[in-house]
């Protein structure tokens, strides 16, 4: 179970509280570094970069810092674990820093949508994705933000293990560090501006 916030909003734990926890989904290891899978975990690098945050390990299976966006407190995150596992080190994140579902911002890979496609949603189902699964298994909840990127799908159903863990072609590397970019931008708007604003500018983009 994740903590509650106590009265007048402090929270009920020692240690750093945060207005928003933002996770980039993705495996761990140079040899999955820039594949399909890791385009969260790419977004959250350009976002510590961006405001000069410092990801490093720490207890929750994760590399993460908390900077400020705007007048938020966000914690940033990568977990260490792999893909499958990602509620593990989410739900010790969201412990960390007493946040609720509805607190957590997820940036992941979306087969669904084409490539370099981008999309943010509130809530929702799975779509297959492992990541999700796991982390809405953990948190009891599926009430967290998303910002979805496209890496198109494979040939076969089957092949879609296969498919995430391969890199992208130039060129479309190309589109996919363009929309890298904007997924970044569109995690600042759900803090600064909530995610019915992000979602009115930045589904319009695909």
């Amino acid at each position: 179970m994740l903590r509650r916030r106590g009265p007048r909003g402090t929270h009920e734990r020692a240690g750093t509280a945060a207005d928003w926890l933002v996770v980039g989904l993705g495996n761990p290891g140079d040899e999955y570094a820039r594949t399909r899978h890791n385009v969260g975990a790419e977004t959250v690098e350009l976002l510590a970069v961006r405001h000069g945050a410092q990801l490093r390990k720490g207890k929750e299976r994760a590399r993460a810092d908390h900077v400020r966006i705007g007048g938020s407190l966000v914690a940033l995150a990568v977990p260490l674990t792999y893909m499958n596992d990602s509620g593990l080190a989410v739900t010790a994140l969201a412990r960390r820093y007493g946040v609720y579902p509805e607190q957590v911002i997820v940036v992941h890979d979306e087969l669904d949508l084409p490539v370099a496609a981008l999309k943010v949603k509130s809530g929702g189902g799975l779509a297959g994705h492992n990541g999700l699964r796991s982390i809405v298994s953990h948190l009891h909840s599926d009430a967290f933000q998303r910002v979805r990127i496209g890496v198109g799908k494979p040939v076969s159903k089957e092949q879609g293990a296969d498919h995430v863990l391969k890199r992208f072609s130039k060129r479309e590397r190309t589109d996919v560090d363009v929309t890298v970019e904007q997924a970044a931008d569109a995690v600042e708007c759900i803090v600064r501006d909530g995610v019915d604003v992000a979602m009115n500018r930045y589904n319009q983009l695909s």
